[in-house]
């Protein structure tokens, strides 16, 4: 029957042969990936903050809160969302 110091001996040579080489020739990390960010334009600035303003101004003359809900969404959500696709599908042909 082996001996305990055999098993160590043995066992410390198989974890020579795999961790050794790796310790001596380190992989280089992957590179970062990098962001850039896109810096948003004027005019995307103010359609973004239209898209904000135009429902609130529109459920506050309309209050849909009192039962007017699909007529809100009709007049206050629906030309935004319109807009929005319109726009979306406008940069998609001119980026083709």
């Amino acid at each position: 029957m082996p001996g305990y110091q055999e098993i160590l001996i043995i066992s410390a040579i198989v974890l020579a042969v795999i961790f050794i080489p790796r310790i001596m020739n380190p992989q280089k990390p992957p590179p970062r990936l990098v962001f850039q960010k896109k810096r948003i334009s004027g005019g995307r600035r103010a359609a973004l903050a239209a898209s904000a303003v135009y429902p609130l101004i529109v459920a506050a003359v309309m209050q849909p809160w009192k039962g007017n809900m699909v007529s809100f969404l009709y007049m206050g959500l629906g030309p935004v969302l319109i807009v929005w696709l319109i726009y979306w599908v406008v940069q998609g042909f001119m980026r083709r």
